[in-house]
């Protein structure tokens, strides 16, 4: 059955018109980092009707992961993110190809996953680190490809504050204002992200050197943890596969 045509999708179609969902099914998103944003940011692309959605994360679900990531449960505690997310989408609707890449995001490795992934219409940047973000900035720039990159979620309460704009135009955001100097160092002028207006909440400092410790003993490479909860990082993952379904489905083909 023709994608556009189940009725999985019936509602969506009302909106976006036979059309829309027709742009929708012959697009591929790629999802970068499968955690509190792009776990959630995937699922909606999904229940939109995208036709093709490339999953790329390293991790294991965690126990640490079940507050705000719609991968993580008892169950799927040590399991593969992109799995347990290529699990969820077929689930939804099993005419939507999936291919996965569990691997670190890497200035060496981002060229090989585009040319494995074949054509990508859209890119989503949930990853958590900065070196990895502008190396997928600058590979998408040079390719042509639309990129959204997610800035910090970490504590953060109000959802509501969440805002979609150039990265020049951002305020408060600490990873923004890293953001903006690598960047221009890069000869990056341009970048949409999704940053908060909100100022981060402090952390109760005992338990964040206690959990500190306990990360740095599984990930040497951690250095701080930030703090999360469940209505915040999902609300930026829709907000972002929102502004993805949008321009696909208005603007290929016309």
């Amino acid at each position: 059955m023709d994608m556009a045509q189940r009725r999985e999708f019936i509602r969506t179609e009302l909106i976006l018109g036979r059309t829309g969902m027709e742009k929708l099914r012959e697009s591929t998103v790629a999802v970068f980092g499968i955690g509190g944003v792009g776990s959630h940011c995937a699922e909606a692309l999904a229940r939109s009707g995208v036709g093709r959605l490339i999953l790329i994360d390293n991790d294991d679900v965690s126990v640490t992961n079940i507050n705000r990531q719609c991968v993580a449960y008892h169950s799927t505690v040590g399991m593969k993110k992109t799995k347990v997310m290529e699990g969820i989408i077929r689930e939804i609707c099993p005419d939507t190809q999936t291919m996965t890449f569990e691997t670190f995001i890497l200035t060496d490795n981002i060229q090989e996953i585009f040319l494995a992934a074949g054509r990508v219409d859209y890119i989503v940047d949930a990853i958590d680190t900065v070196t990895a973000k502008l190396a997928l900035a600058q590979y998408a720039g040079e390719a042509g490809i639309p990129l959204i990159s997610s800035m910090g979620t970490g504590n953060k309460l109000h959802p509501e504050l969440f805002r979609i704009a150039d990265i020049s135009e951002t305020s408060v955001c600490p990873l923004c204002r890293v953001m903006r100097k690598e960047l221009k160092s890069r000869g990056i002028q341009r970048l949409k992200v999704l940053f908060s207006t909100e100022k981060p909440v402090e952390p109760e400092p005992e338990l964040e050197e206690q959990l500190i410790r306990e990360e740095i003993s599984e990930n040497s490479s951690r250095r701080s943890v930030p703090g999360s909860i469940a209505f915040v990082p999902p609300a930026a993952g829709l907000l972002i596969a929102g502004e993805v379904v949008r321009e696909l489905a208005s603007a290929r083909g016309n």
